[in-house]
């Protein structure tokens, strides 16, 4: 049996525990979180023992693995606590909010033969996937151009909470939503953050809600000139409203949300791509890291994807400061 845990049982971390405990040779043995409340809710559903801390759970409990849904700026603390413990490690994006500190967590699962991946689920969206399977199909030939966006009415519903404090969120929108636009960008083109200028606004709150990027981008030598905008102050609630144009040599490729078209001189090929749920994107996600944690297939979202979005996006609130373009230390 795969003895799993999950640590910041919260919303989150509630909906992974309930979709791991269901997978075959996988068990929900313990929680940690620090509100009263919550763990008493997860001791009831479950009926395991629910701690405080990482650290008693892990004096406490055998585990194989955890799966963490915590504040950002705790993951780090927690994720290398279970490292050291010889224990797998599911993190939820961000993966954290330094950048030394995901090549700590990158050089620890490495010298400790342990499987460490960040909840990027897009990299299982049917349509993310398609983008990706273009663009390395050369269709649209060398892709030099990129252009996205993400919105949604995110501060409205963060304000009075945990995501609205930058000493446990690390950052506003950016780091939060805007996470995964950045990871997709990335992911979907195969590249890597070289240098970023970015404009933040934080309309009057303690965290960033609007962030406007224009970053170059490596692909295995090529450039590509990147604009990027996120809004937490936007129309679409629940889910994000997003977009993802790329422009090649030969041709382009753009996702409206909906609708992935492809434009290759004269001819115009459309699909609509199904849209998965949450739940079942959550569900892929996760019987892949544990899958990747057992040596029985290779894991779809490594840290280094993790830790790219983390350099992109604290390199943009540095530019935001100073004013300046500033090169992104994205090396793993």
């Amino acid at each position: 049996m795969f003895r799993v845990a999950g640590v910041g049982v919260g919303t989150l971390g509630l909906v992974e525990c309930r979709l791991l405990d269901e997978m075959d040779g996988v068990s929900i043995v313990a929680g940690v979180d620090p509100d009263d409340d919550t763990r008493e809710q997860f001791a009831d559903e479950f009926d395991v023992p629910v701690y405080e801390t990482v650290e008693e759970l892990l004096d406490g409990e055998f585990l194989d693995a955890v799966t963490i849904a915590s504040p950002h700026t705790e993951h780090f603390d927690q994720a290398l606590a279970a490292l050291e413990a010889g224990v797998h490690v599911h993190l939820e994006k961000p993966m954290v909010t330094d950048l030394a500190g995901a090549r700590v967590l990158i050089d620890r699962a490495d010298a400790e033969s342990l499987t460490l991946a960040v909840g990027y689920q897009r990299h299982f969206d049917p349509r993310y996937v398609e983008l990706r399977r273009i663009v390395d199909s050369g269709r649209i030939g060398d892709p030099h151009m990129v252009v996205c966006h993400l919105e949604q009415e995110w501060i409205q519903w963060t304000e009075n909470e945990w995501r609205s404090d930058p000493s446990l969120s690390g950052g506003g929108q950016l780091y939060d939503s805007g996470s995964h636009l950045l990871d997709a960008l990335l992911w979907v083109t195969r590249s890597k953050p070289v240098t970023v200028s970015a404009a933040v606004d934080h309309r009057g709150y303690d965290v960033d809600v609007n962030s406007a990027l224009a970053a170059v981008l490596d692909r295995d030598g090529a450039r590509l000139t990147a604009s990027i905008a996120v809004s937490g102050a936007g129309s679409s609630i629940p889910e994000p409203g997003e977009s993802l144009r790329i422009i090649g040599t030969e041709g382009m490729v753009t996702f409206d949300g909906e609708t992935i078209e492809v434009t290759e001189g004269d001819v115009i090929y459309r699909a609509t791509p199904s849209e998965p749920d949450f739940e079942t994107l959550t569900r892929k996600k996760l019987r892949n890291f544990v899958d990747a944690a057992r040596d029985e297939a290779d894991l779809a979202i490594p840290a280094t994807d993790g830790l790219y979005v983390t350099a992109l996006t604290e390199a943009a609130y540095e530019s935001a400061t100073t004013g300046r373009r500033v090169n992104v230390d994205g090396d793993a």
